[in-house]
């Protein structure tokens, strides 16, 4: 995979590019998702890694990210490459993630919880995943290539697929 311009999006982050040379790119996703959007014909992506549904903390209040939650982030995804030039109806949206890690009683459900929300706002808005590879026991890498809009996904130590 190309990518000169290594973007690494942390937990709890987004990154949008318009560059070429750009490798978007986030470790460690168990629970949490990362979210991939990318346009073909505006040659923009973006990807967010969310780590909760939903917040229950006052979005005004200072130390407030929504980056943090599904349900606040995936919307600023959106609004973000569009700044770039990008259109909803050429999107090709992407998600990797929602494992079952550390909790192996399931009494909290992240993963899941996590991808109920990301399916239910997806659903309100008619958009549709074109690819995803979620849920399991596993942790994953997700990669995004600006230049040809590949998505690949390591999962845990040396298996990597195309989504």
């Amino acid at each position: 995979m190309q990518g000169n311009n290594l973007i690494t999006i942390g937990v709890a982050d987004m990154k949008i590019s318009n560059d070429p040379n750009a490798l978007l790119i986030t470790y460690s996703l168990g629970s949490c998702l990362g979210i991939v959007v990318y346009d073909p014909q505006a040659m923009v992506g973006g990807m967010l890694h969310a780590m909760l549904p939903e917040s229950k903390e006052d979005s005004h209040s200072n130390n407030f990210n929504p980056y943090k939650y599904v349900v606040s982030g995936v919307p600023l995804l959106f609004k973000e490459t569009y700044k770039y030039g990008a259109k909803k109806n050429h999107m090709i949206v992407k998600v990797a993630g929602g494992s079952q890690i550390l909790d192996d009683s399931g009494y909290f459900n992240i993963g899941k919880r996590n991808l109920a929300a990301l399916r239910k706002l997806f659903w309100k808005n008619g958009v549709m995943i074109d690819g995803e590879h979620v849920e399991g026991t596993v942790a994953r890498t997700m990669r995004l290539n600006i230049q040809n809009g590949e998505v690949t996904v390591s999962i845990g130590r040396g298996k990597e697929i195309v989504l």
